[in-house]
């Protein structure tokens, strides 16, 4: 049920991270604040598909 997953930061639009989510838990798009190296800051990133 496990699926991989990026995450895009919102500010400069570069997918940093990868990760997984179960789609059972949460059907939608996850949230997650996380520290982005081109902004060298930590911001919002949302999933992209």
């Amino acid at each position: 049920m496990r699926v991989h997953i990026t995450l895009e930061c919102t500010e400069c639009h570069e997918q940093n991270y990868l990760s997984s989510k179960n789609r059972r838990n949460n059907p939608d798009r996850v949230e997650l604040k996380k520290y982005c190296p081109r902004q060298h800051k930590v911001t919002l990133h949302k999933e992209t598909k």
